[in-house]
């Protein structure tokens, strides 16, 4: 916070280009990877490899006629998309490049700010952009949209009390909630078996069960498939965006990849120590370079990003109600209870009392609770009921149906007699 202005002034530019460019690249590359995926070349004509595809579509949007529907809430309809777009870009000044180095003469650190309550900041930002899809549905004036606003509210409550529970037990272990300040936690050594071979403290291993919600609950929170429930085009054509067209469409496009990326970037910076190098590069001093904190960071969340992408193509989308079912019955429960561990635990270390059996004695525990909600949750399938044999009609209930294994549909030679003398011409009738 005591960055002088004009280098806050060339940090938000930096940040700025940095995240379109990056959008260009990550349409590209979603496209490429999911033709991968599906046998195709994907986008290769224009410019090298394809990478002028994704730039001439965002410029045929910028210039391409920009309708409004004559009944819908213009007011709204255009303050929906800056609410979103100008949340995405917020959300990345508490976010980590690297750590501290030196710009002509002034010691800062490649990051927009540091807060003492950063992971706050990303939560409530991201819980702001929400607003942007639910106003575009609600000021459509249509009720495809006004259902995919719907939905995105009813994904932003589920979702982002998983996601936020998930943090938690990060704020516990690590004792902050600066982004620098966890990610700075994390360069720790990991001895395994008291082993030093330089691993370091990522919590996406100590802190498994968070990281596995996080994961989930980032998913579902930037409508992606499987989870793009609100844009579902098979039901609701479009979704919140059925109405637009144009730079506000555009906009939608970009906040949606730039979503993407910013819950990546979350992940990496609390679970997979941010900007710091993978092992076993960390054991070379030379990569160790603070300059070369951005190359890592950037790595890492394209991994992730690489995730979203082969979820698209290989996962179906899910029903409605499953999806709604996971977030409520499986995801918070299991992010409460482990948040409830994880104080155990904490508490139990700063009193000195993890020492003898107690530790083996609490794993005990954990297991056994396990292994009961796991029977307990096991219910056995009921059998089907036999149907019955013997002839089947197939217009009983009013609509034809096919018949079940077992079933004989009844002769049909009357009713082809009939038809076939229904269809012979009557004297004096043409063919």
């Amino acid at each position: 916070m005591n960055d002088p202005w004009w280098l806050v002034l060339i940090k938000v530019v930096v940040l700025f280009v940095v995240l379109l460019v990056w959008t260009i690249f990550n349409v590209w590359y979603e496209r490429r990877l999911v033709g991968k995926m599906q046998h195709r070349l994907g986008p290769i004509m224009n410019g090298p490899l394809g990478l002028g595809q994704a730039l001439a579509d965002g410029m045929k949007l910028l210039i391409k006629e920009d309708f409004m529907p004559s009944m819908v809430d213009r007011v709204l309809f255009t303050v929906a998309p800056l609410i979103a777009g100008t949340a995405a870009f917020t959300a990345w000044a508490v976010i980590p490049f690297g750590g501290e180095v030196e710009i002509f003469g002034v010691k800062t650190l490649l990051q927009l700010t540091d807060l003492p309550v950063g992971v706050l900041v990303l939560l409530a930002v991201t819980s702001v952009g929400i607003y942007g899809f639910v106003l575009a549905g609600w000021a459509s004036n249509s009720p495809y949209s006004l259902l995919g606003g719907l939905r995105s509210s009813a994904q932003m409550i589920s979702y982002e009390i998983a996601m936020g529970l998930a943090l938690v037990s990060v704020f516990l272990y690590s004792g902050s909630m600066s982004t620098h300040a966890i990610v700075e936690a994390q360069r720790l050594p990991l001895a395994p078996f008291g082993y030093d071979i330089g691993l370091q403290n990522w919590y996406f291993l100590l802190l498994l069960p968070s990281f596995v919600v996080y994961v989930i609950s980032m998913v579902g929170e930037t409508n992606r498939a499987p989870f793009d429930l609100p844009e579902a085009e098979s039901e609701l054509v479009s979704g919140y965006i059925t109405e637009y067209s144009g730079f506000r469409y555009a906009v939608y496009f970009l906040a949606e990849y730039i979503n993407m990326a910013t819950v990546s970037a979350i992940a990496t910076t609390l679970f997979v120590g941010g900007y710091l190098p993978l092992w076993p590069f960390n054991l070379i001093e030379p990569l160790n370079n603070a300059w070369l904190g951005p190359i890592w960071f950037v790595i890492k969340v394209q991994l992730f990003i690489s995730f979203f992408v082969w979820l698209r193509g290989t996962l179906p989308r899910l029903r409605y109600d499953q999806f709604m079912k996971l977030g409520w019955k499986v995801l918070i429960p299991v992010a409460l209870g482990w948040i409830v561990l994880i104080a155990t635990i904490q508490s139990l270390r700063q009193e000195n009392l993890l020492q003898g059996p107690i530790p083996w004695l609490l794993g005990a525990i954990v297991l056994a609770a396990i292994v009961a909600i796991g029977f307990i949750g096991d219910k056995p399938e009921a059998e089907p009921e036999a149907e019955p044999e013997g002839e089947f009609d197939a217009f009983a209930g009013g609509y034809p149906v096919p018949p079940m294994p077992g079933q004989v549909l009844p002769e049909l030679t009357g009713v082809v007699a009939s038809t076939a003398e229904a269809d012979q011409p009557v004297d004096g009738e043409e063919q």
